[in-house]
């Protein structure tokens, strides 16, 4: 039995949740699944906004079904071509042989790779500012490359006033119900998990997330539509400051994230000792994470949130800590700009953790670096400790008032 819900007068969302995935695109842990999003407009011509997962391919070939109540499927948007957006397109296509498909050139051999299917003869590619009437409402297609494939557009229904977004505003977690983010709490308790969505999906294509706000901001919205997570309907300057500042690299907190790795516990001892004395000059909120322990993802997803990081790790096989090799080489490939960003150094005769660190560094835009790199030799000692707290005076002195 299908499961959709009405949008409007006659725009049907007919997504579908996965609660039984553990790592989104084989990477990134999930603690609540998440969705995926479709949706259907029911004008004189039939229109399906994007597919659906394999996982979920069943309930949502049955959601679509169940909306059109026996009439043809005429027209197929395609605006992000991925796997979990596309991969249920080929039961589509075969369930219904006489729909037109509308993206961008791209999309057109995308569907070749991934289904070995030639749509030639039923597939338009459109371009930026291109429109397609379908009776009632009229669709306005705007190009949004790389957000976060090259293919990706973004459709806006200038008679609803709503705008398919595809990725940009999706965030990770099912949905429970609540279709609404103002019905639910994961923009706002739940933040960490949209700011841990763009920064990881999307946070290397700022530039091109700019310019479709850009876009968007010319546009008169009543709803935004996106591919995962909720559909948004009020208060649109709060998402769109979030992605602004996101894309733009701007820190949201005046806080500090301590991010370390230890094998013998004397790295984070240090670490300890440096968040004390943050602590003791007034620095609120301090985090402290081990980088051998939390994924990743949830460490990118702080460094983009604090303005001020400290990298800490040992020298291991005169390399650097593989967990926190891992998380520089991340940062690095996102672009992080506008940091200030302190290094802590442990080695027993052969220190080398800070000049490795420092390196990934080197080419990002903006990085504020402290005026030393704090080394530790095996374990703790008076002279470690005082190093320590100049570099809390020294954070202190970028992030107080």
């Amino acid at each position: 039995m299908q499961n959709v819900r009405k949008l409007g007068e006659d725009t049907w969302y007919i997504g579908a949740n996965d609660r039984k995935i553990s790592l989104f695109e084989g990477v990134y842990p999930l603690e609540n699944g998440i969705s995926y999003n479709s949706y259907v407009i029911l004008d004189e011509k039939t229109v399906l906004m994007d597919t659906a997962d394999e996982a979920v391919s069943r309930i949502f070939m049955e959601n679509l079904a169940g909306v059109l109540n026996g009439r043809a499927l005429d027209i197929i948007v395609i605006n992000h071509m991925e796997p979990d957006h596309c991969a249920a397109l080929g039961l589509v296509l075969q369930k219904y042989p006489e729909a037109k498909l509308f993206g961008t050139m791209q999309v057109k051999n995308l569907i070749a790779q991934f289904h070995g299917t030639d749509v030639t003869d039923r597939f338009t590619a459109v371009k930026e500012n291109d429109t397609l009437s379908t009776g009632r409402h009229q669709l306005r297609f705007f190009t949004a490359p790389m957000v976060h494939w090259p293919e990706v557009m973004v459709t806006y229904d200038e008679t609803d006033h709503v705008l398919y977004s595809a990725d940009a505003f999706g965030l990770f977690g099912a949905l429970s119900g609540n279709l609404y983010a103002d019905t639910c709490s994961l923009w706002t308790e739940g933040l960490s998990e949209a700011r841990r969505y763009y920064t990881n999906i999307v946070g290397r294509y700022g530039m091109q997330v700019q310019a479709l706000l850009k876009k968007a901001s010319a546009l008169d919205i009543s709803m935004i539509c996106p591919l995962h997570g909720p559909v948004i309907r009020r208060d649109f300057g709060y998402y769109i400051d979030l992605y602004d500042k996101w894309s733009r690299y701007a820190y949201e907190d005046n806080a500090v994230a301590i991010f370390y790795g230890s094998i013998y516990g004397g790295t984070e001892n240090a670490c300890e000792i440096l968040a004390a004395h943050l602590a003791e000059k007034g620095i609120r909120d301090i985090r402290l994470y081990d980088v051998a322990r939390t994924h990743f993802s949830y460490l990118v997803a702080e460094a983009f949130r604090c303005q001020a990081l400290v990298f800490a790790a040992p020298t291991k096989d005169a390399a650097l800590f593989p967990p926190m090799e891992l998380l520089l080489t991340e940062i690095k490939h996102k672009g992080l700009a506008g940091r200030t960003v302190g290094l802590i150094e442990n080695g027993s005769w052969g220190p080398m953790a800070g000049k490795l660190m420092g390196a990934y560094f080197e080419n990002l835009k903006d990085i504020d670096m402290l005026s030393k790199t704090v080394t530790i030799r095996s374990a703790m000692n008076e002279a470690g400790r005082e190093e320590l707290a100049a570099m809390a005076e020294e954070i202190a002195g970028k992030l107080l008032p």
